[in-house]
Order: C-alpha cells, then structure tokens, then sequence
C-alpha cells in the first residue's frame, strides 16, 4: 500500500477523531498540528 495524500489524511482523521475522544484536552494542539501538516502536504513542501 502506498501512502499519498489521498490515503493519508483519512488515516490521520481517525487518528486524531480517537485521540480527540481519549484526551478531549488536547483538542486545540491536535487540530492545530493536523492542520499545518495538511497545508504542508498541499503546498507540496514534503513529498
């Protein structure tokens, strides 16, 4: 299976949906770091 943005951010929604459940806390940090990484991606910074 080959990880590309497609597939990725999905994955990455789960993840954070679950951790968000866990650690209601930590929302803030959890939304702000998918966020720039989302924006890293599609900028194409990191391939």
């Amino acid at each position: 299976m080959t990880l590309s943005f497609t597939t990725l951010s999905p994955l990455a929604s789960i993840l954070f949906g679950i951790l968000i459940l866990v650690f209601p806390k930590f929302l803030n940090y959890l939304v702000a770091a998918y966020l720039i990484i989302i924006g890293v991606l599609g900028l194409g910074l990191i391939t």
